[in-house]
Order: C-alpha cells, then structure tokens, then sequence
C-alpha cells in the first residue's frame, strides 16, 4: 500500500499532519487525522483550587483563551451553586462576542482567504496573507481592522486582549466602565461595515469552487450547538441541542451537566484527540459536526436584523441543513455580523453598566459542569472537587474534539476526490488541507508558514521506493 504522509498540515492553529493510503490502483482507501500533541491539562490541574480553573485553563490556547475563561468559570459558578448577577452575565456575553469576532477574522481573512482569493491552485510561495496583502489590501486591511475591534473589545471590558483575569467564578471582578461603553458603541458601525461587505464579497466568489463544495465534507451527519429558549443561536448561556441530517431536532435542551447522558468520548489509536460521538448511536455511527456550520442548522434564527436577513439567505441557497464542511467560511462570516449585532444590544442595555456583577460563595457542590460555544464549536470543562474546594478530577470537551470523526470522513472524501496516486501534484494536497482548514481547528497552539511547506511529503510503493516528493 503506498502512502502520503502531509506533516505538518499548515495554516491551522496547532500540530496535525495527515496520513493518506492508496490502494494498488493509486486510489484512496483510507486516511487518518492525527493530532500529534499532548498538553495534560486534565491531569495537572488536580489538587489546584476550583477558582485558580478559569486562569489555568484559559492558557490551554492563545486564540480562543475566552471561551476557557467563560466554560471554566461556569463549571465554577456551579461548584459555588450561585446565581450569576444579570449584569455580569451581559458583561461575559459582550467579551465572548468580541472573542469570536477576532478567532473568525483569523480564521477567514488570514488562514482561508489565500486558498479563496489567490487560488487553490495558486503559487505557495505567494498562497499566504502576504499574497493577500498584495493583491487584495483594502480585504487584507479590513481583516486586520475586524480582528482589532474583537481584541479591543475584550480589552475594553478586561483590561487585557489575551488571559485576562477580569472573568471570575460569580462573575466578573468589575463593572464595565461608561466611557468603555462609549467607545465600543462608537466602533461598532465601522465593525458592521466591514462584515456586511465581506459577506458580499464572500457571496460573489463562493460558486466558484463547486469541486471543493462538493466533496469537502459533504457528507450526512448530526449537528449540535447552543440555542436560547426561543431556538436562537446562542454562544453563552443557552441549551444544546442535537438535530439529525435532515435538521429533525433529535435532542431539544440539553443543560451542560447532562452531557454524560448524550456524549460518549472514544480513543483512536492515532491521534491524542478523543474523539466524542453522540452516545445513543454509537461509535463510530454517532458522528456529529459542531462549530458555525452545525450552530446555524440547528438553530432556528440568529436573533439580530442583518444576521436573520443573512441566515435566510444561506438557507436559501444552500437547503434546511447545509451539508458541505466547505461552507463553514460561510457560516463563520454570518456569526461575525451576529456577534457585532448582539453587541450592541447588549450594550445598549440600561442595566449594563449595574454594580452588582460577582457572586460570592465557596464549595457548594462537588461537581460542576461549563459549556459555551467557542468559536469552532461546543466547549465544556467538567470539574470535581473534595470538600476544600481542591480539584480531583477535571474534563475537558473542545470543539475540534466533537469534530474529530467529522474531519477524518471530510479528509477521506477530499482525498478520493482529488488525489491521483500516480503523481504528486501541489494543489490537490493543498485541498486536503483545506478541508482541515475550513473546520478551522484549535490544536492548542499555532503554527504558520509564510511562503512554503515547512513538510516533506513523500509518495511510497509497496515496496519502500519513493515514486515522487514535494519538499519545502
């Protein structure tokens, strides 16, 4: 069996490399998804106190640092058995919107935008954000300024972009200043703008790759993420909901502390990624999709005017469930004009700038679960704790967890698609990578590489020949 070996894959936030193994005919039998490193959170943080959690695991990652601060300090909440204050609870609300707002900028206009505006088959050397600077720069301006008004957000209400300590278990440890307030409402318009003109833009290019949109992915699963109690995408404080491949809703509100009933989490030999399935199908058959794409197919609306205008018209074009993994970039675009949108309400709220934003209590229960959708997906930190409030045992569920099952079948579909075993050919390798690329995976740290592959990639026979490489 001859095999392909891509390693690292790159312009993901992490360390993954992917195994391809083709058949005698140089078909594509099988592939393999591999997260190549270990980080050990939930093993280190035992015997830690339960309110040193948010700070702790919030270095896990340095892109969505704020979705570990809210999941934790949730599980916290819980642990202390406090009602959250109203205010701080708007308070986290407006700082994770912010946080999405930055991570899907990111991802869109500098890790994706190469492959979309400069061409999947395009030069590697100039297929980066430098390529897109040059030939695109009032887009790769308005990348830059999208990602700015996400951080500046966080910035106004925490005091600081990345691992602030502002989000504590009750709540937060200070109201939101008016003149912050002031600002951010000043920037939002600016904000709108940007988002509403790369959604056209987006819109005008994305049939142009009706090969990618066909086999990235394109494959029937479940979906779960959060919505409110009216069925609105939620990204904080909502239930989970699963729905079948033809949007049938299977699970309605799941609260966080029942994961257990509908979440199951496998181990594959080749990779240190768990691999999460919904447990009432089974492994492997209980694949489901989570993220922007899955959290737009099982909501009912967005909840803000020119989200629903534009979630109407992504549902109109592309079905009740939007299948192909392709269209995450879509999704992605969608929720940055949510996020700026639900921003402003809730800054605008009259209550928002309350006194009253932490509760304070100590060990309450021993057990405490966190969810909130991160920016690729559902995230849930699940604490114990002995009567000192000292951690026994931690659980961490992220949002490239829930996608690992999806992201081998994407792979495995793009690769017999694309990949002619007889040849190596640049482009069809940067499309499996781009598959990886679309589901935008947090693999706890980031590695880039501007102009060139830092990888070897090496085609085998059977009989340990090399027919042909690409190298760096």
């Amino acid at each position: 069996m001859k095999t392909i070996v891509i390693d690292p894959v790159t312009r993901i936030e992490g360390h993954a490399k992917v195994t391809i193994h083709l058949d005698e005919a140089g078909n594509v039998a099988e592939t393999q998804f591999h997260v190549t490193q270990l980080r050990g959170f939930e093993k280190f943080v035992e015997g830690r106190p339960y309110y040193e959690m948010p700070a702790i695991t919030s270095r896990i990652c340095g892109i969505c640092p704020i979705s570990h601060l809210l999941a934790s300090s949730k599980a916290c909440d819980a642990i202390m058995s406090v009602r959250v204050p109203p205010t701080a609870v708007m308070l986290r609300g407006i700082m994770h919107c912010g946080q999405v707002i930055q991570s899907h900028a990111l991802s869109f206009f500098h890790l994706s935008a190469p492959d979309l505006l400069l061409g999947f088959d395009s030069d590697p050397k100039r297929r980066n954000v430098i390529g897109v600077i040059e030939d695109h720069p009032a887009i790769a301006k308005d990348g830059i300024a999208l990602r700015r008004f996400g951080q500046q957000a966080i910035e106004a209400l925490a005091g600081e972009r990345i691992h602030p300590s502002w989000t504590v278990p009750g709540g937060v440890n200070a109201p939101l200043d008016p003149a912050a307030r002031d600002r951010l409402l000043a920037a939002i318009p600016e904000a709108k703008a940007i988002a509403l003109r790369t959604l056209k833009l987006y819109k005008g290019v994305v049939d142009n790759f009706p090969d990618e949109i066909a086999s990235f992915g394109n494959v029937p699963t479940m979906y779960a993420g959060m919505v409110d109690a009216d069925g609105n995408l939620e990204l904080y404080d909502g239930h989970l909901r699963f729905v079948d491949a033809a949007g049938e809703i299977v699970v309605s509100r799941m609260a966080a502390q029942d994961y257990h009933q509908y979440i199951g989490e496998a181990s594959v030999p080749h990779s240190f990624l768990k691999a999460p399935y919904f447990k009432p199908h089974g492994f492997p058959e209980g694949t489901y999709r989570v993220g922007p794409l899955a959290r737009l197919n099982v909501a009912a609306r967005c909840g803000t005017p020119a989200a629903d205008v534009e979630f109407a018209e992504y549902h109109q074009r592309y079905g009740k469930v939007v299948q192909s993994s392709f269209h995450f970039h879509y999704a992605r675009l969608i929720e940055i004009l949510f996020c700026i949108e639900r921003m402003e309400m809730l800054l605008n709220e009259p209550s928002i700038l309350g006194r009253h934003v932490r509760a304070y209590a100590g060990v309450n229960a021993l057990e405490g679960v966190g969810m909130a959708e991160a920016p690729r997906g559902v995230l849930m930190h699940h604490y114990k704790v002995n009567e000192d409030g000292a951690i026994t045992w931690a659980n961490l569920i992220i949002a490239t967890g829930h996608n690992n099952l999806s992201i081998g079948r994407a792979i495995t579909q793009a690769g017999r698609h694309f990949i002619d075993g007889k040849t190596m050919q640049e482009g069809m390798l940067n499309r499996v990578s781009a598959v990886l690329r679309a589901y935008d995976p947090c693999l706890s740290c980031s590695t880039h590489a501007a102009g060139q592959y830092a990888m070897e990639i090496q085609l085998v026979d059977v009989d340990g020949s090399v027919v042909d490489s690409l190298r760096s």
